[in-house]
C-alpha cells in the first residue's frame, strides 16, 4: 500500500485525490498541504485525510507520508524536490517539470545523487487511447513515424497563478505544450534526438505579458516532424486531438471534446460539465470518467507499480527535462524568429541518426514512387528513372 501525501489542494490536487483513492485499492492519501489553511481542512473532509497542514516541510517529514505528490505552481516545484531530497521521499511532480530547463535538470540530478524515486505526472501520456495507439506504433503497424501533431486548446486555466509568468514561468506554451511536446516524442521514439524548434508565439487575447497561443514544430534527428497547436483563447471546451502519420499508416485521437456523450440543455441545472467547459446550457460534452479519460488512474498505477518493482516509471524527470529544454528553445524561436537549437547538455538517447534514403527499388532501372488504382480499375505505378531522373507512368489495364 502506498501512502500518500499530496502537496496542493486546489484543481489538480483534487484530479489527483479522485484517482488515487480505490484505484488500485491499497492506495491511500494520509497528508494533505495547502498554502491556506481553509483549503487544506476542506481537501481533508473531502476526502478523509487524516493529517493537514500549511507547513509544507511537516507534511513531507509526516510518518505517513511514503510518496510526496506535487500538484503546486511551477514556481514551487523545486522547492517542493528538495525538501523530498532532503528527507529522502519518493516524489511524484506535475507537469511541467520545471519553468525551464535549468530547473528541472537540477531537480533530476538532485533525485539521482540522492537515490529517490521519482516520477514525472504527464497524464495525457497515460490516457486509454494514447496507449493503445502507442502499442500499435510500437509493434510497426503504421511504420516508420514522419509527423506527429498534438493540439491541446481550452478558454484558459483555473487558478490566478497561471497567468504570472514570474510564478508559472511562461504561458501556453508551457502550460499545454508540455504535454503536446511528449505526446509526438513518445511516438517519435524517446530515444531520438529533438535538434532543434520553430515556434510561433503571440498575446492575441488576454491582458498577460505571457502567449496565449502558439504553434511550433520540432525536428528530430531521425528527419521526424513534431507539431505542437496551443491555445488559452479557444472557445468552447477543452480540445485535445493527436495524429500521427507513418510511411504505411495513420493514427487520429480525440480525446476529450468529441467523447460519443452529447447533452443537450436548457439551463435548468448547474452542475458540473466536464473540465474547461464554458457553459451550462446548449449542447454539452461530458466525459463519462474524466479522471480515466485523461490518463490519472493509469499514471499513478505506472508509477507505484515501477517503485514497487525497482523500475523507472513510463515518464521520469529525465523526461520532464527534455520537455522543458525543447520548451526553451520554442519559447526561443519565438523571439528570434529562426530554428533554434534544443540545448541538452545531459542527453541519454541513440545520436547520429540519419533521415533513412527515400530512394525504394521497383526494378533494376527505376525508383518507386507511388502505386494506386484508377476508378476504371487500371493500376497505375509511377516511377523515376535511376539514370535520368525522367518519372513516368506504368499503367496495367484491367479488360
Amino acid at each position: 500500500m502506498a501512502k500518500v501525501c499530496i502537496l496542493g489542494g486546489g484543481f489538480i490536487g483534487r484530479f489527483y485525490a479522485e484517482s488515487l483513492c480505490g484505484r488500485r485499492g491499497k492506495d491511500e492519501v494520509k497528508v494533505i498541504y495547502a498554502r491556506r489553511k481553509e483549503t487544506a481542512e476542506r481537501f481533508a473532509k473531502d476526502y478523509e485525510v487524516p493529517f493537514f497542514t500549511t507547513d509544507m516541510e511537516e507534511a513531507i517529514v509526516h510518518p505517513d507520508a511514503e510518496f510526496i505528490v506535487i500538484g503546486l505552481p511551477n514556481n514551487l516545484h523545486e522547492e517542493a524536490v528538495m525538501l523530498c531530497v532532503k528527507h529522502k521521499k519518493a516524489v511524484l511532480c506535475t507537469k511541467p517539470l520545471g519553468r525551464n530547463a535549468t530547473e528541472a535538470l537540477r531537480m533530476t540530478l538532485a533525485c539521482e545523487e540522492a537515490g529517490i524515486f521519482a516520477g514525472y505526472l504527464e497524464d495525457l501520456c497515460y490516457t486509454p487511447k494514447f496507449l493503445k495507439s502507442l502499442k500499435s506504433v510500437q509493434a510497426g503497424a503504421i511504420g516508420r513515424i514522419l509527423w506527429a501533431k498534438s493540439r491541446e486548446t481550452h478558454p484558459g486555466p483555473h487558478s490566478d497563478w497561471f497567468w504570472d509568468i514570474e510564478k508559472a514561468g511562461g504561458g501556453a506554451v508551457l502550460d499545454l505544450g508540455c504535454h503536446c511536446i511528449e505526446i509526438s516524442r513518445s511516438f517519435i521514439g524517446k530515444d531520438v534526438l529533438p535538434v532543434e524548434v520553430m515556434c510561433w508565439a503571440d498575446t492575441q487575447v488576454k491582458p498577460i505579458d505571457a502567449e496565449d497561443h502558439a504553434i511550433g514544430l520540432v525536428k528530430y534527428e531521425n528527419g521526424a516532424i513534431g507539431q505542437f497547436e496551443v491555445s488559452w483563447t479557444f472557445r468552447g471546451g477543452m480540445d485535445l486531438r493527436d495524429e500521427v502519420m507513418g510511411t504505411e499508416g495513420t493514427i487520429w485521437l480525440n480525446s476529450f471534446l468529441r467523447t460519443g456523450f452529447e447533452m443537450y440543455t436548457s439551463g435548468a441545472g448547474n452542475a458540473y460539465v466536464a473540465e474547461k467547459a464554458e457553459s451550462t446550457s446548449g449542447w454539452q460534452f461530458p466525459v463519462g470518467d474524466e479522471a480515466h479519460e485523461l490518463g490519472y488512474p493509469n499514471m499513478f498505477n505506472d508509477m507505484f507499480d515501477s517503485f514497487e518493482k525497482g523500475i523507472s516509471p513510463r515518464e521520469s524527470f529525465y523526461d520532464g527535462y527534455v520537455v522543458n529544454a525543447i520548451i526553451d528553445a520554442a519559447y526561443k524561436s519565438a523571439k528570434t524568429k529562426l530554428w533554434e537549437p534544443v540545448v541538452l547538455p545531459l542527453w541519454r538517447g541513440q545520436t547520429g541518426l540519419s533521415k533513412p534514403s527515400v530512394y525504394v527499388d521497383f526494378d533494376a532501372q527505376h525508383w518507386f514512387i507511388k502505386e494506386e488504382i484508377l476508378p476504371n480499375g487500371d493500376k497505375k505505378v509511377i516511377l523515376k528513372n535511376k539514370e535520368t531522373g525522367i518519372i513516368t507512368e506504368k499503367v496495367t489495364r484491367q479488360d
